[in-house]
């Protein structure tokens, strides 16, 4: 049977300006969860505190989240979220602080909870919504947190730790292209393939369904269109909408009905190598297009939304999108201890089995053959 659908939370808004809407949420106390300084230094965190100061809110920051957010970090937030007492938790920047702001939600919520593994196993899920409602405002165009069900959290190894559960799809997403301006080329590029990865495996998920779909393949119309356009000029508001709109609906394909090895792959080398997640989605992705079209029918998936840029090969399309975007054609170009990349691949492959995106790939690989796509990913190689 059919799992149930939510494809966002109360309140999803997109288009230039929408970030306005902080105005109207009613909340007292918004706490802004938000990571480097990028936001500050284009203005944009100042903007959303005047908002949502014009709405009567009191507002507190908490500010720094790194990439990858480790649980430590997560339980600092939760617990100034303790000190401060938001109703309102606003989540804005990339995947990251996201990610972490969604995390510090559920230990705000529930502070008698105090290791990851407690909430990663927990059955039944925390309810949530109990003091806070949740806001995400992306300032990437890729993630899609904003409208996912998931985050994905270091443990103490340095290990990436994901988790789903419906009860964490933020109440309110703001979609304000103007919030994406300040992206630099690379993590445009970066970004723009996680959502065209979230894209085309959502397309092929033993779980798709009709609604899945029929969001996915638009993503990927787009995103060929106009992430390249977003690199070349990050100033292109109109590009700069087009992917901010493809990656929320590649997010509300994904989070539906799950992802599949790329994520998988990405996740564990991400963790053992410090490779951007969407980097590493990037490098993956083509040589997994041809891995997963010996199944018939992702074959025949790809081979449909291939063909309105003229070819059947998907992941031909891929290489040359990542090429465009000046992104290595293998993991060597990132990953330079060759040694001690090739000495990991069975803890790797277990790594990667073990991720709960695997399950949902149209072919879920033996051991022996994660190795072999490692082994491929990092060399560059025809399969």
């Amino acid at each position: 049977m059919m799992r149930p659908m939510k494809l966002a939370g109360s309140q999803l808004l997109f288009g230039g300006g929408c970030l306005a809407f902080l105005r109207d949420v009613g909340a007292k106390r918004a706490m802004i969860v938000t990571g480097g300084g990028s936001m500050k230094r284009c203005g944009i965190l100042d903007q959303a505190a005047d908002y949502l100061r014009e709405s009567g809110a009191e507002v507190a920051f908490f500010e720094g989240v790194e990439p990858d957010p480790s649980f430590d970090t997560v339980m600092r937030g939760a617990r100034e979220m303790e000190r401060f007492n938001p109703d309102l938790i606003v989540a804005l920047g990339g995947g990251s602080p996201m990610d972490a702001a969604k995390a510090m939600w559920v230990y705000y919520e529930h502070p008698e909870l105090t290791t990851l593994e407690e909430v990663l196993t927990a059955n039944p899920f925390p309810k949530l919504r109990g003091k806070a409602r949740f806001c995400c405002i992306p300032s990437t165009a890729g993630t899609a947190s904003e409208v996912s069900r998931s985050f994905v959290i270091s443990d103490s190894q340095g290990v990436k730790r994901g988790l789903g559960n419906m009860e964490m799809m933020p109440d309110i997403a703001i979609c304000d292209p103007r919030v994406t301006l300040s992206m630099p080329a690379h993590i445009t590029a970066e970004t723009g393939m996680d959502a065209m990865t979230h894209a085309l495996e959502a397309l092929v998920s033993n779980r798709a369904n009709y609604v899945s779909d029929t969001l996915a393949r638009r993503a990927i119309a787009d995103i060929h269109d106009a992430l390249p356009k977003a690199f070349d000029n990050g100033q292109d508001i109109a590009a700069r909408e087009t992917m901010l709109n493809a990656s929320m609906i590649a997010g509300m394909a994904f989070t539906n009905v799950s992802l599949g090895i790329v994520h998988s792959m990405a996740h564990t080398v991400g963790s053992l190598f410090h490779v951007a997640h969407g980097l590493a989605d990037a490098i993956i992705l083509p040589y997994i297009i041809q891995f997963n079209s010996g199944n018939e029918r992702a074959r025949a998936l790809y081979e449909s939304v291939a063909a309105p840029f003229g070819t059947d090969d998907m992941a031909s399309v891929v290489q040359g999108l990542n090429k465009k975007l000046h992104i290595p054609a293998a993991l060597s170009g990132v990953i330079k201890d060759a040694g001690g990349y090739r000495n990991r691949l069975g803890e790797m492959a277990a790594m990667a089995l073990a991720d709960g995106c695997t399950k949902t790939n149209p072919i879920i690989p033996t051991a022996g053959q994660m190795e072999a796509l490692f082994t491929l990913v990092f060399d560059g190689k025809e399969m």
